[in-house]
């Protein structure tokens, strides 16, 4: 049997049950500004402890599937290549022979994000073939909404990306230039249905700007992300000699010019020892956002390069360059610099969905 209390005493037990709940409020408001307001470590970025794993279209460099092989991040249990050993081997090798950059102002890739209403202009195709490319060239022709006054990355590839939210299409060129006004490239692709891809040209196979069909925006460090202190995506890796004749998912193409024993075939996915502390390796800020995404998505070899290259968005549509200075998001430092703190010999190479030769 319950004895209920007396209405007087019970008002007064509702009484001191507020005052103490009015004090742990106090209390827990407290705690919170001195958790807000307390001094910041200085080890890393300034950034969220629960970043996304999948961003929303129009809000982000990479507009892929969530499930997609750039947005999809790995599991720390991931299965390991069998060549794992090897890859890394001849990585190391590369980059002690040929050093590590960063491309950013040139040989990257300039993103104009346009709206709904940005009229249409053809480009030309300045080359002839097969289906796939009578079929780009007629996509070209139909129109891209390039904006005025858009240009193409500096450098001997000179690529470009449209990319319309509205519509959920990108457009993308390799040699994309205006000759007496009217724009031309040798290459290039369209993806429509962007937020439902998985990450490549797959229909034609080999569409695409890069050598592997890898689309540019795959991959590509955001300027936006680099500021947020997070880059919640794999990161594109480009090396000077790939294997010849043979590719790893998810790449579908490749320029690849290797033929050693070992040689690395493009689409090979790098990553970070999961277990690996990168608090504990003291590197710069900017060492430490590429190494948090290299351990949790990845590194994707995309093409071939004069070093071992990650890409940085072109900020030319900018019309400022916030990577280099001392308050840049380099650190202040070259990207020949900053890559020498890169925790290479970390590595390992995740086993690929499947090979073809």
């Amino acid at each position: 049997m319950v004895t209920r209390a007396p209405r007087r005493t019970e008002r007064r037990l509702n009484l001191i049950a507020g005052a103490v709940g009015v004090v742990c409020l106090a209390a827990l408001v407290i705690v919170l500004l001195v958790t807000q307001t307390g001094p910041k470590s200085s080890s890393g970025p300034k950034s969220s402890s629960t970043p996304r794993t999948c961003r929303q279209v129009g809000n982000s460099e990479s507009p892929f599937a969530c499930n997609s092989v750039w947005n999809a991040p790995l599991s720390a249990h991931a299965p390991l290549s069998p060549h794992s050993a090897q890859y890394v081997a001849q990585l190391l090798s590369q980059v002690r022979e040929y050093g590590g950059w960063i491309n950013s102002y040139s040989s990257s890739v300039p993103v104009y994000t346009v709206g709904r209403d940005q009229a249409l202009v053809p480009v030309t195709l300045d080359i002839s073939g097969p289906s796939s490319v009578a079929e780009l060239a007629q996509a070209f022709k139909e129109g891209v909404p390039i904006p005025p006054g858009a240009k193409a990355a500096a450098g001997s590839d000179q690529h470009m990306v449209i990319w319309q939210p509205s519509t959920n299409t990108m457009w993308e060129f390799w040699h994309a230039q205006q000759v007496n006004g009217v724009w031309h490239a040798r290459w290039g692709g369209k993806m429509t249905n962007v937020s439902s891809n998985p990450g490549y040209f797959s229909d034609p196979s080999d569409w695409g700007a890069t050598a592997t069909s890898l689309p540019l925006l795959g991959g590509l460090i955001g300027i936006r992300e680099f500021q947020s202190g997070h880059i919640d995506h794999a990161l594109a890796l480009a090396i000077p000699h790939a294997a010849a004749g043979v590719v790893a998912f998810p790449a579908q193409r490749s320029d690849g010019n290797e033929r050693t024993p070992g040689a690395i075939p493009e689409g090979t996915r790098f990553r970070l020892d999961p277990r690996l502390d990168i608090a504990a390796l003291h590197v710069p800020t900017a060492v430490w956002i590429l190494a948090e995404a290299a351990q949790r998505y990845g590194m994707i070899v995309r093409d071939q390069s004069g070093a071992v290259t990650l890409y940085a968005q072109d900020p030319t549509p900018l019309g400022t360059n916030p990577y280099y200075g001392p308050h840049g998001l380099f650190d202040g430092l070259s990207p020949a610099v900053l890559m020498r703190y890169f925790p290479w010999e970390a590595l390992q190479v995740v086993r690929p969905a499947r090979l073809s030769g």
